[in-house]
């Protein structure tokens, strides 16, 4: 990128997603302290930090889990002082939970429906289908690898194909902002290899990708930009392999 003057930069353009002095209190504790930062439009990144570190504590707060205490989150060039969950789909915006979230009782294509359609659980049920809304859930299943599993009843998955679900429910919001907490943690190496493969798919489909993760592995791999969080404040940010090995980021969170 280009050296330019402050003032002829259109940080909107760049940025798709910036947070200024965003602050999350529970008591004494700050979970996220006066936290400043910068998402590049359609890139990965990567939120990394020891536990209690406001990783999750940010996701929530971006996702309208956690109302903040201070702060702005700007949305494509929208400043918002509050920011509610059933909202931000509004704003371009979606998650997934370290917790996967599934209705349980019904098939894995009905999951998808649900979300495509009337976003209300029992309307979506009876709520009649489109061609459209029909091809983009078969899409989304091949997608994501569980258009064999289309029929089968959510209770009845795997763990790695509960994450696969509900990375497939997440695309079905049609957004463009994507937070992702912990989308790797527990899985097995070929369950794995395929969430980080629909990770770089969306990102080369022009979506942005925000994600937690402790696999530093991955987080290189992956990550175009890395945040390092401590105590809910910013220690670190750049480049990967320039961040990770930065002294104090190696000293204080990787143990080497």
């Amino acid at each position: 990128m280009s050296a330019s003057r402050p003032d002829q930069i259109n940080l909107d353009e760049i940025f798709v997603l910036r947070t200024k002095e965003v602050s999350k209190h529970f008591g004494a504790v700050k979970a996220v302290d006066q936290l400043s930062m910068s998402i590049f439009r359609e890139w990965i990144t990567c939120i990394v930090g020891p536990n209690g570190s406001g990783k999750s504590s940010l996701i929530n707060l971006l996702s309208g889990m956690l109302p903040l205490d201070e702060g702005v989150v700007v949305i494509d060039g929208v400043g918002l002082r509050v920011l509610k969950a059933h909202e931000t789909p509004d704003h371009g915006i979606t998650r997934t939970f370290q917790e996967v979230r599934l209705f349980d009782q019904i098939t894995v294509w009905d999951n998808i429906m649900v979300t495509l359609t009337e976003r209300r659980f029992l309307p979506a049920l009876f709520q009649r289908t489109s061609p459209e809304h029909r091809e983009k859930a078969r899409s989304i299943l091949q997608s994501v690898g569980m258009w064999e599993k289309r029929d089968a009843m959510a209770m009845d998955l795997s763990y790695g194909q509960r994450k696969l679900l509900e990375i497939g429910r997440a695309m079905a919001m049609d957004v463009s902002i994507y937070l992702f907490d912990e989308p790797f943690a527990g899985l097995f190496p070929q369950m794995l290899e395929r969430v980080k493969a629909i990770l770089k798919d969306m990102r080369e489909q022009g979506n942005t990708i925000i994600f937690v993760s402790h696999n530093m592995d991955i987080v290189r791999e992956l990550s175009d930009h890395l945040f390092v969080l401590d105590s809910g404040t910013l220690l670190a940010v750049g480049e990967v392999d320039e961040v990770l090995g930065r002294p104090h980021v190696i000293d204080a969170y990787l143990g080497a």
